[in-house]
């Protein structure tokens, strides 16, 4: 699942705004009650820039010289007041954009992945992938432990114990398969007596 999150600096008004319609919202809301605060965070790698925007109130805020923030996801209105249903929009535009940039380059061991077009691609070769192989690959990339047959039913499936076993056994080999003719790779989804792990 692709959570963003809008993340507000020094902006506690709006930040109260938005928590009161969180409901309506796509999206998380952060917010940071000073520049340290936030920059902390970043150097402590609880930050995630390819799923965040920042909004901070002017353009010489000290962020758009902090060279550890991509100035792509540094967002300024100018024009104060603003109708909050036109804040909205603008903020839901910034992240669609941001979710196709981000969901077109994903790196997953030494391959290419971009899940807008589901192609998995190295050095020049691609593959096309189905989408519930990009979402077996999805799940067991962000894991770093072998996952199950039952965690990868519950969770990729979303079924509790009504799928039969070899389906998802089924699903893993015949993926394992297509890479390996098309990359001559066996060991890009491994498989252990506990399960499978990229």
């Amino acid at each position: 699942m692709f959570n963003q999150t809008v993340s507000l600096v020094e902006s506690l008004p709006l930040y109260n705004i938005l928590i009161e319609i969180k409901s309506l919202l796509k999206f998380n809301i952060k917010h940071y009650k000073n520049l340290l605060d936030l920059i902390t965070d970043i150097k402590s790698n609880n930050f995630e820039h390819s799923k965040s925007i920042i909004i901070v109130n002017n353009k010489n805020h000290e962020l758009f010289s902090f060279k550890e923030i991509d100035q792509n996801s540094l967002l300024v209105f100018d024009e104060l007041p603003l109708k909050i249903e036109k804040f909205i929009d603008v903020v839901n535009s910034r992240l669609i954009k941001q979710k196709y940039n981000y969901q077109s380059k994903l790196n997953i061991k030494n391959y290419s992945l971009n899940l807008n077009s589901r192609v998995i691609s190295k050095n020049k070769t691609e593959l096309k992938l189905t989408e519930r192989e990009i979402d077996i690959i999805l799940f067991l990339k962000d894991h770093k432990t072998p996952q199950s047959v039952d965690i990868l039913e519950s969770d990729v499936w979303g079924f509790s114990s009504n799928l039969e076993t070899h389906t998802v056994e089924t699903h893993i080999y015949r993926l394992r398969k297509k890479i390996k003719e098309k990359f001559n790779d066996m060991n890009f989804i491994i498989s252990y007596d506990t399960g499978y792990l990229i």
